[in-house]
């Protein structure tokens, strides 16, 4: 009883194989639940917590600064800050570069297709009416 098949829905699956093994304690074993070697999160869990955390703390201090008027945040010590006008220009930037970036990519493209009257865009060196043009002019 002590020896699962592979089939075993009680076998721990992992993609790494230095953490493949696992085994059950004994008052788990009627609950079907296995037990690492390792405990713990991992790190890439811990980075994209704390990345979450920092960037809702982030966004609330960026509406606070934005949207407290500059009376407000004198009177509470706080006389350091930069201008109001990047609240609405580094937005403003970021979207006509995103903007602008799409529009660079889309002409790109254009660039680089040849016009839909090419002759290219019909008889390529893959194309099936390459092959039977080859071909008629090898018979003939």
């Amino acid at each position: 009883m002590g020896d699962f098949s592979m089939n075993s829905p009680r076998r721990i699956l992992s993609l790494s194989k230095n953490r493949a093994k696992s085994f059950l304690v004994p008052d788990e074993k009627l609950s079907g639940f296995a037990v690492s070697e390792e405990h713990g999160p991992k790190p890439s869990e811990v980075y994209g917590f704390v990345g979450s955390i920092s960037i809702v703390v982030a966004t609330v201090i960026f509406f606070m600064w934005a949207y407290i008027p500059e009376l407000w945040l004198h009177s509470t010590g706080i006389t350091y800050y930069p201008s109001k006008y990047w609240a609405v220009a580094v937005p403003t930037y970021s979207m006509v570069a995103v903007v602008l970036a799409i529009g660079f990519y889309i002409g790109q493209n254009f660039i680089a297709t040849p016009p839909p009257t090419s002759l290219n865009t019909m008889f390529g060196k893959h194309s099936t009416f390459h092959l039977l043009w080859y071909y008629t002019r090898i018979s003939t």
